[in-house]
Parts: structure tokens; sequence; C-alpha cells
């Protein structure tokens, strides 16, 4: 079936949150490897700066809980083996599809940017953060990758027209809503702002059909076959 409203720039990227998380172990190369045999066209990961200044893929950022230990207050080769780092990421899967990435540390952005311009993946990593006054500052020191604010309506309290505004005047490529604050005309707004309409936390089918059906740029799931199979059913 088509789309009844097209997204801003081709396909909607499959982002497979995590990796393939429901089969392999999170946030790992054996789940990014498998997130790419299954057919996403994206990757997910969180990152955070080790004290040692090497960039880990990780979502809660602790090295250990009791006593609790960050990952930002410890050495790389000090952490758990299943924590990779973004190089890693790069070396082991490749560079050729989109990653997004929760940046948690902001002190990890100028290295990540050092790694992205080795590997000349600028304009395939999607830095994702909350904080709008950040990104901003982000795309004057590095025009060359992709931005993400993510957010929710509610702390929208001057509406989504205003932070379209916001957004498309400072740069910023994209808004990642949750699933269920989409709607057609919220996507449509946003594209007329030239920013683009991501949405997380779409599992099942007709969340996932949902998205696609009203114009969506990307989604992420943690239901990789899922999510691939639904795309398939869109031109």
């Amino acid at each position: 079936m088509t789309t009844r409203y097209a997204p801003l720039r081709g396909p909607a990227i499959l982002f497979a949150h995590r990796g393939a998380r429901t089969l392999e172990r999170e946030n790992t190369i054996a789940a990014f490897n498998r997130a790419v045999s299954l057919g996403a066209t994206g990757l997910e990961t969180d990152a955070w700066l080790t004290n040692d200044g090497e960039v880990v893929l990780d979502h809660d950022g602790f090295h250990r809980r009791f006593p609790r230990k960050w990952i930002k207050d410890t050495n790389r080769a000090d952490l758990k083996a299943h924590i990779c780092t973004l190089v890693e990421l790069y070396e082991s899967v490749g560079t050729h599809l989109p990653v997004s990435l929760d940046l948690k540390d902001p002190a990890a952005f100028a290295p990540i940017i050092e790694i992205a311009r080795e590997y000349r993946t600028e304009q395939r990593l999607w830095i994702c953060h909350h904080e709008l006054d950040l990104l901003a500052q982000w795309r004057r020191v590095a025009p060359d990758v992709r931005l993400v604010n993510s957010t929710a309506m509610q702390r929208l309290p001057s509406g989504p027209e205003r932070r379209a505004a916001e957004l498309s005047s400072a740069g910023i490529d994209a808004v990642n809503l949750r699933q269920g604050e989409w709607t057609a005309g919220l996507v449509a707004l946003f594209h007329r702002f030239e920013v683009l309409a991501f949405g997380w936390d779409a599992q099942y089918e007709r969340q996932l059909a949902s998205l696609m059906d009203i114009g969506i740029d990307a989604v992420y799931s943690d239901h990789v076959e899922r999510m691939v199979a639904v795309a398939a059913t869109f031109d």
C-alpha cells in the first residue's frame, strides 16, 4: 500500500533501538550486526565518554550499581567486556548505515565528531538531545552532522509551531517524539519548516503502520523484524 503522506526525504529510516535488543544483548556488536542482518536501515544507541576519553555505547551509563560508579568515572579497559565503543561499531558493522546516538554525556560530543569525521560518517550520524540551546551550540561548531531534538509535547509550553520555527532557525534537522504523540497534522507542521519528524517507541505493527502512513521520516523500534515487515508493505 502507499502512504497518505510522503516523508520529507525518501523512505523512513528504520532505526533498530539499541540494536536487535529482543534477540541479543542490547547495545552490543552482536545486537547491531543482528539488526543489520534483519534489514534495519539505521542503528540507535546511547553514547557516554569514559574517564580516559573513549566514546562507549551503553544505555544507563553505570560501570556498576552497588556501590554506584559511572562510566564517565571509569577507564575503558575497566568496563565490562560487552560494552563496545563507537569505533568498534563502525569497524564491525560498517559505516554505510545511519547511526542515531542518544547523547547522554554532553562531554562526548567533541570526540564523537572527531570519530565521525575520521570515518566520514557525518551525514549519516544523528545526534539526539533534549536541550535546544545545547543543540544550537553544537550546530555552530559542527555544521556537518545531523542533530535531533528529542522532546515531548508537554515540554513545549509555547506549542509545536514555535518549536518547529526554533529548530528551523537553529538549523536542527529533526524532532523526535514518542509514537503516540504524532498526528498527520503535526508531521505536516514540522515538514512545513523543513524539520524531519522522528517517532520512537513504535513496538507494534499498528503503531509502525500509523507512523509510516502519516509521513514519518524515521521510526525507532525494539522489534526489527516487525519494523522491516511493516515498512515492506508501503511503496
